[in-house]
């Protein structure tokens, strides 16, 4: 792709011969913040042109699940870098999850990483809210707070422990329900994983280490469909990571539960198998399961039962990995590799098409997350949030060219499909060519803007 610069002063880019969600080659004329046409040789008008042949659009991606890790743990990702990472996997936005130290469950602290997506200008940061206070799983933390704060927020979760308590589930579900807000749930039941170290079966047994059991995660993901249709308030569950919880959302769905769910990119490719390595890469929770469950969970990601794909993007420091099994941190970064491992996946065993992964990884993410200006059509009058991918491409991962801080990638060598060759952000490029360009400015806002502080 080559940008040919008719006037640099426009703040204008035309598209040219863009296949638009995987058909026929079209172009895209963005001017103004916007998509101000699409089209077939549409005048370039001084716009920068952008030749795409070969190249396909897709709305810009947004993740339900991204930890940033600041404040508190710059050692292992910050808003910059963790953004930067965002843009160049063709994200437009993210969502903060709220484990951070300290944890997002004021206010004060969820408009602290809304000014740090701001000031980086890569995606759009919407920060996730926690659900109790210090994710302790006591009391609820200041959901209606959080909900009016400059951050509107409108996802919350505790995602790293499960709220485990019913009636705190219970009554966050009721809560959250006057601001049209989503309970995102972590499914682990902790009294079924103490000291848990990977997925409960066949490899646990050779390799003699703790299992987690699958009904752990099913047995909370029962529990809580039940919750949110008695009080008739939305769930979101996070990376499913089982046949039995296919099944148990497949079933909740078909009862007209408002139920939405995630699954991780590791999650539909990688399996326990590789636990046999010691490789504290591959230790993640939930943990990596059984081939029968990869399938199971691409087959649900396919037919809707699944709703989306969330990264569940978790960077760590070097040392926080580079040590054994036992003591490594769980978690593995995904914002840049995702594009790649869902067209691996999906697209490239005939499962999925562009437009499907549109679904997964922008409008229904957007949708869960309430942000109404990302995971729109690619038609003129809409958002321009646009990410062109090269789906012939092909790269090896390696960490250390990675934006990310966070070096703990489980693909780490291998050689994936696709590459992200432009993010555009409310109609500024913050990737061309495949390489960060300069971030967004976002508008001053009013003076005296603040919180509406509700009790």
């Amino acid at each position: 792709m080559a940008a040919q610069p008719q006037d640099p002063g426009a703040g204008a880019y035309l598209i040219r011969g863009a296949a638009i969600l995987g058909g026929a080659p079209e172009d895209l004329l963005i001017r103004d913040g916007i998509i101000a046409a699409r089209g077939q040789n549409l005048p370039a008008d001084g716009a920068t042109v952008i030749n795409a042949a070969g190249l396909v659009a897709l709305p810009g991606m947004v993740d339900i699940h991204t930890h940033l890790r600041e404040p508190g743990r710059e050692d292992a990702e910050t808003v910059e870098t963790g953004t930067r990472a965002a843009a160049l996997g063709g994200y437009t936005a993210v969502h903060a999850m709220a484990n951070s130290t300290p944890v997002a469950d004021t206010a004060g602290v969820v408009e602290q990483v809304l000014t740090l997506g701001r000031t980086a200008g890569w995606v759009d940061v919407r920060p996730v809210g926690a659900v109790t206070v210090g994710l302790a799983g006591e009391q609820l933390a200041e959901l209606g707070a959080m909900a009016d704060s400059r951050a509107r927020v409108r996802v919350f979760s505790d995602d790293g422990v499960c709220v485990h308590d019913p009636v705190l589930m219970r009554r966050a579900l009721e809560y959250v329900k006057a601001f049209d807000g989503v309970v995102a749930q972590h499914a682990q039941e902790p009294r079924l994983t103490a000291g848990a170290q990977m997925n409960e079966g066949e490899v646990s047994a050779v390799l003699g280490l703790t299992g987690w059991p699958a009904v752990a995660e099913e047995s909370i993901i029962a529990r809580d469909v039940l919750l949110a249709q008695h009080v008739g308030s939305r769930l979101h569950v996070c990376h499913v990571s089982t046949a039995g919880s296919v099944e148990i959302i497949r079933w909740a769905k078909s009862r007209g539960v408002n139920v939405t769910a995630e699954v991780t990119p590791h999650h539909l490719w990688l399996t326990d198998e590789l636990a046999r390595s010691y490789d504290p890469v591959y230790k993640v929770n939930p943990p990596l399961r059984t081939g029968a469950d990869v399938q199971a969970l691409r087959a649900a990601l396919a037919d809707g039962t699944i709703d989306v794909v969330g990264t569940d993007h978790a960077p760590h420091p070097s040392e926080h990995k580079e040590c054994e099994w036992a003591q490594a941190a769980m978690g593995m970064t995904g914002l840049e590799t995702a594009l790649s491992v869902v067209q691996h996946t999906m697209i490239e065993t005939g499962l999925m098409g562009w437009a499907d992964f549109a679904r997964v990884t922008s409008s229904a993410p957007a949708a869960i997350g309430r942000l109404g200006d990302q995971g729109r059509p690619l038609e003129a009058g809409e958002p321009a949030n646009v990410t062109l991918v090269d789906p012939a491409a092909r790269w090896t991962v390696d960490p250390s060219k990675m934006a990310t801080m966070g070096r703990n990638s489980p693909f780490a060598g291998r050689e994936l499909p696709g590459k992200v060759v432009a993010t555009f952000f409310k109609g500024h490029p913050t990737v061309l060519d495949g390489q960060l360009n300069t971030p967004y400015l976002w508008p001053a806002e009013p003076a005296g803007t603040a919180s509406a502080g509700r009790p």
